[in-house]
């Protein structure tokens, strides 16, 4: 494990002395679907670097990449879920709020998750029922048991599929017009890290991707938080659905967001 742990802060360290050395700097911006889905050069090589330090040591392990797609090794029990920039759209526009994210599956569940924002130098770390860390530095979720004075934070797909769920800003609406104080950051990786540390109290967002909360999945859970989908079922990071709290306000969330479907 601590080899794994070793490959995993390195890859995530190096990754983020890419992004920080290009930061509110030059260089090309491509659309990937959708105008406003972008994808630098940055978010390029800092996955190749990420993916050439995992291969160096485990060779043999599967590799699911945000931009460069996947690696599978059939006969891998292991696989890395990558998202070398979580928040491109903050990084192309100079806002400091974006992040590496990478997690590491073994048979399926995330047993290594680490984020980190080399802007803000801060490192989330988790390992499976070890805890959860910022800096080196044991975190938790927050304490707050009422709802009427949670402090949340939301996201918005670029495209809002063919569904029964109410569309997001329906929600956002709702919440907002019962005086509940809400952000939009702009990176899952770095909201649900957020709600680790008990910034927030809680965080929902729909259509994300596995690479987008694998890290925070398991960081949330190892600072005792709860995460469900939008039915309060338990699932993994390839849900679709992510609704992340303390635990306390789970519930109240949870009722708030489905209220409009019911």
């Amino acid at each position: 494990m601590e080899e794994l742990k070793y490959v995993l802060l390195n890859a995530t360290s190096e990754a983020g002395k890419i992004i920080l050395s290009y930061f509110n700097g030059i260089f090309r911006i491509d659309h990937k679907d959708g105008i406003n889905n972008l994808v630098t050069e940055v978010d390029k090589l800092a996955e190749s670097r990420i993916i050439d330090i995992i291969r160096a040591s485990f060779p043999d392990h599967s590799i699911i990449g945000e931009e460069s797609g996947s690696f599978i090794q059939e006969a891998s029990e292991y696989q890395w879920i990558i998202d070398p920039i979580d928040g491109t759209v903050n990084f192309a526009h100079g806002i400091p709020l974006c992040c590496v994210s990478i997690g590491l599956l073994h048979k399926g569940s995330v047993i290594m998750g680490a984020v980190y924002n080399p802007m803000m130098n801060e490192l989330f770390f988790a390992e499976k029922g070890k805890g959860a860390s910022l800096n080196g530095q044991p975190i938790k979720v927050s304490g707050k048991k009422d709802f009427r004075t949670a402090f949340l934070v939301t996201g918005f797909p670029y495209k809002w599929p063919e569904t029964t769920l109410e569309h997001p800003v329906k929600v956002f609406e709702r919440l907002v017009l019962e005086g509940l104080p809400i952000r939009r950051l702009g990176s899952a990786a770095i909201d649900l890290c957020w709600v680790a540390c008990g910034r927030f109290d809680g965080f929902w967002e729909y259509n994300l991707s596995a690479w987008d909360v694998a890290a925070g999945y398991l960081i949330v859970l190892e600072a005792g938080g709860t995460i469900t989908d939008f039915d309060g079922k338990i699932g993994d990071v390839f849900d679709r659905q992510t609704l992340a709290t303390n635990g306390h306000i789970h519930n109240d969330l949870l009722s708030a967001i489905r209220r409009g479907g019911q």
